[in-house]
């Protein structure tokens, strides 16, 4: 998949667990280990607005893509 999820990245920067991200968001700890594990085929704009507001960042801290070809 050419986005790339980087949660763990904001994770550790706040010093939170993804369990208590996953608490804060509203969204289990299972769908946040998919999105931040790049499983993930589509992230809802209400999920990805808490998100930022929980981990005080813009949607570039948490996403990126990456436009090299796949093979």
């Amino acid at each position: 998949m050419s986005i790339r999820v980087h949660i763990d990245i904001m994770l550790a920067r706040r010093k939170m667990s993804a369990g208590d991200l996953a608490n804060a968001i509203g969204i289990t700890p299972a769908n946040l280990s998919i999105l931040k594990n790049d499983k993930a085929k589509a992230v809802r704009f209400s999920t990805l607005e808490a998100l930022c507001r929980v981990l005080d960042c813009q949607p570039g801290d948490i996403l990126t893509f990456d436009n090299e070809k796949e093979d």
